[in-house]
């Protein structure tokens, strides 16, 4: 079985197996990287195609002393920057979207389905940086460095970005707390 570097470096020589491979790898982390930071399913899934292609045309850019994750990443969450700054906030989520937990009690299930749609309508009420930084950090568990990496900033603006998104958060979860 082949690993990642050999597969990054059997693309960059124009094998496209090779390529299909890393998007088969990392499909499913940079979709729901996107999903968290647009939510909306169809856009995520844009962006994510979009962040595949933007990876092939620059895959001879790609920096091998940098993990390949981090690299994908970036390319994904300044995509999805790009397109937040596009638009106006969208705040209605996908009326689709049914809950998951199948083996869970279907009240315990629903409960945690509405939770999670309550916490991406409060995501998509964060401006577009503060947004990255808690998706990359609790979704995928980044550490500060790699955000920094991903977004283009120092380690204390991430810190002071996550700070103020938590805080806001916080806030946003009160508010909706006192009307409930």
């Amino acid at each position: 079985m082949m690993d990642e570097a050999t597969w990054i470096q059997q693309a960059q020589h124009g094998d496209m197996d090779a390529f299909a491979r890393l998007v088969s790898l990392y499909q499913a982390p940079v979709y729901n990287l996107a999903y968290r930071m647009l939510g909306e399913r169809m856009e995520a899934e844009d962006a994510a195609q979009e962040t595949f292609l933007r990876a092939f045309r620059n895959l001879g850019r790609y920096d091998h002393t940098r993990p390949f994750r981090t690299w994908l990443l970036s390319i994904a969450a300044h995509y999805c920057v790009d397109c937040i700054r596009r638009r106006r906030p969208v705040l209605a989520l996908d009326d689709e979207l049914t809950p998951e937990g199948v083996s869970m009690d279907p009240g315990d299930a629903f409960a945690a389905w509405e939770a999670r749609e309550r916490i991406q309508q409060l995501l998509l009420c964060l401006p577009a940086e503060d947004r990255a930084v808690v998706t990359l950090r609790y979704w995928y568990d980044c550490s500060y460095e790699e955000m920094a990496q991903i977004l283009g900033t120092t380690v204390s603006a991430v810190k002071s970005r996550l700070h103020r998104a938590r805080l806001a958060l916080a806030q946003m979860l009160k508010e909706v707390g006192s009307r409930e």
